[in-house]
């Protein structure tokens, strides 16, 4: 129910740096209410989690870009960032953000069928 967009994406090449942001509106609503997921999906490969900021306030990182991504939230700005280093060929894919009100959890973050609003996707290229 919450509708959200997704912005940032471009061809960048390797090693370099892009900043992804979601913002979100709808009903009324506090984005801190909301656990919000970062997902990616390469061509004939399956969407894969990224990063997760819960609802909880843990935070989750897939462990292939942990140390290269971080997630951070301004909740003023109804805005969630998902800021990547560093960047490799194997990082190319449509990256959507997504949210829930359900709070995500170690087990579960990662799952996108617990996730009800998605962004329509902004495509990250990195190639030399």
């Amino acid at each position: 129910q919450l509708q959200l967009v997704e912005s940032g994406g471009s061809l960048v090449e390797p090693g370099g740096s892009l900043r992804l942001s979601c913002t979100a509106a709808g009903p009324p609503f506090t984005l801190e209410s909301y656990s919000i997921g970062w997902f990616r999906q390469a061509p004939g490969k399956e969407r894969e989690g990224v990063s997760c900021f819960s609802s909880t306030h843990s935070i989750f990182y897939r462990d292939p870009v942990a140390g290269r991504v971080t997630i951070s939230r301004d909740n003023a700005r109804n805005t969630v960032y998902l800021q990547m280093n560093n960047l490799k060929p194997e990082d190319t894919a449509v990256y959507f953000c997504a949210a829930d009100t359900a709070p995500m959890y170690a087990t579960n973050w990662f799952r996108s069928e617990n996730f009800r609003s998605w962004g329509p996707g902004t495509q990250v290229t990195v190639s030399s």
